[in-house]
C-alpha cells in the first residue's frame, strides 16, 4: 500500500524530522512520503473535508479532468479547480501530460499531538 503520512511539527520537530529522514536516505532506507504542517490550524486549511472527498474519489476514478471531475462530484468547476491546485501542489494529486488527475496514495495517515513534546 502506498501510504503518504501529514503530520503537525513544530520548528524543532520538523528539523529533527528532516535530519532523521535525511540520514535514513543516505543510509540506502526506505522512507515514507512525508507532509508537514507548523499548525493544526494550516492542516485543517490545506486539507479540507472537500479535498479528502475529492482525492477519493480521483482514486475510485482516476484518468478524470478537471471538468468531468467537477461533474462527477456534483461541484462548481472553479472550486474544484482551486482544490485541485492546492492539491497538486501538495503532491496529493499528480496530472498526466494529457491533463488527467490520478491519486498517487492508497492512504493518507495523519498524526496530529495533542501535547508539546517535552
Amino acid at each position: 500500500m502506498n501510504t503518504i503520512e501529514i503530520t503537525v511539527l513544530g520548528p524543532e520537530a520538523a528539523l529533527r524530522a528532516f535530519a532523521e529522514t535525511w540520514q535514513c536516505v543516505e543510509q540506502g532506507g526506505d522512507v515514507v512520503p512525508r507532509l508537514a504542517f507548523g499548525s493544526i490550524r494550516d492542516l485543517f486549511s490545506a486539507i479540507t473535508e472537500k479535498r479528502l472527498e475529492l482525492l477519493r474519489y480521483v482514486a475510485s476514478h482516476e484518468g478524470l479532468n478537471v471538468r468531468r471531475l467537477a461533474d462527477g462530484l456534483g461541484r462548481d468547476y472553479k472550486n474544484v479547480h482551486t482544490d485541485v491546485s492546492e492539491l497538486l501542489e501538495l503532491g496529493l494529486l499528480v496530472r498526466g501530460d494529457d491533463g488527467r488527475l490520478t491519486a498517487p496514495f492508497d492512504e493518507i495517515v495523519i498524526h496530529a499531538g495533542i501535547r508539546d513534546a517535552a
